[in-house]
């Protein structure tokens, strides 16, 4: 896609990061900006549409990469932990993304409304996808954002133009993966729960399956399928939970790593501090007071 398509929409991304930052007015709807090129930025994407407007990003789940660029699109079908780099970006072209929800609920609307959408549409196993974005795709993204400077018809009007990007992605290359998220017996949404289960309850002792069962798999099928959707194993996937929410708790500050440790479910502090430094590159005592100080500059600058 051509940069004058993407220009408006571009323009009102930044104006609005400007005067909101990341958390926009409109519900379900997030910024992303950056004027320089990042280090690693450990996550969990939602099912939500991220579209780059400027600059370029990479992401990681598992051995999995995706690139994409300015006029392309990720689409995430499952909450999954990411490792993600912004690789081009300046102050004069900084990185700038939108990233709006996805409502499985209203995906699975519009499906029983309009049961032939998607049809025929390749499936893909996997939790993220990269796709050009539609030139379709623009008018309701300019629209949805320019709500944000008539907050009286937010309630009403951005959940209508929220349905119809919804509805653009269902009639779009994403419709294979967009129809999985809605469909409360594929096999996306059947991971879908156990991956809820591993999220809230991270601390505690995984059982492949107990989680097969809540998925409705025997635990050989769980075991592969979970893997073709995230890349990682259900262990990996709840090991990488556990660390980024350790780091959350070590920025937080005044908490003791042992016990930071304990909290996530590690029973070994050396096990812990050894697992936390091969994925964020430092130990955690020494990682946590860098993130403080990174915090306490950029809230003084």
């Amino acid at each position: 896609m051509t940069s004058p398509h993407l220009e408006t929409l571009t323009e009102r991304a930044l104006d609005l990061w400007q005067i909101h930052g990341r958390e926009s007015p409109l519900p379900g709807v997030f910024l992303a900006v950056a004027e320089e090129p990042t280090g690693p930025l450990h996550g969990v994407y939602q099912p939500s549409l991220c579209v780059v407007l400027q600059g370029s990003k990479v992401s990681r789940v598992g051995h999995r990469t995706y690139r994409y660029d300015a006029g392309k699109c990720l689409i995430a079908s499952l909450d999954v932990p990411v490792r993600a780099e912004i690789t081009t970006a300046s102050k004069a072209r900084p990185y700038a993304a939108m990233i709006v929800n996805v409502d499985p609920a209203v995906v699975a609307e519009l499906l029983l409304d309009h049961p032939t959408t998607g049809t025929g549409a390749e499936i893909t196993p996997e939790a993220l996808a990269v796709h050009p974005l539609s030139r379709d795709l623009i008018d309701p993204l300019e629209r949805l954002l320019a709500l944000a400077k008539r907050p009286r018809d937010i309630p009403v009007v951005a959940p209508m133009i929220q349905r119809e990007i919804i509805w653009q992605l269902l009639n779009g290359p994403q419709a294979g993966m967009l129809c999985q998220v809605g469909l409360a017996d594929s096999r996306v949404a059947r991971i879908g729960k156990s991956i809820a289960w591993v999220r809230e309850n991270f601390n505690e002792a995984l059982s492949v399956p107990h989680l097969a069962m809540l998925a409705g798999m025997s635990p050989a099928t769980f075991h592969r399928q979970f893997k073709a959707a995230t890349a990682m194993t259900p262990v990996q996937f709840q090991k990488s939970l556990r660390l980024q929410e350790a780091r959350r708790l070590l920025l937080s500050g005044g908490v003791d790593v042992a016990q930071v440790g304990f909290a996530i479910g590690y029973e070994s502090p050396s096990q812990f501090s050894r697992e936390y430094r091969r994925m964020f590159g430092a130990p955690p005592g020494r990682d946590g007071i860098q993130l403080r100080n990174i915090v306490a500059a950029e809230s003084h600058g």
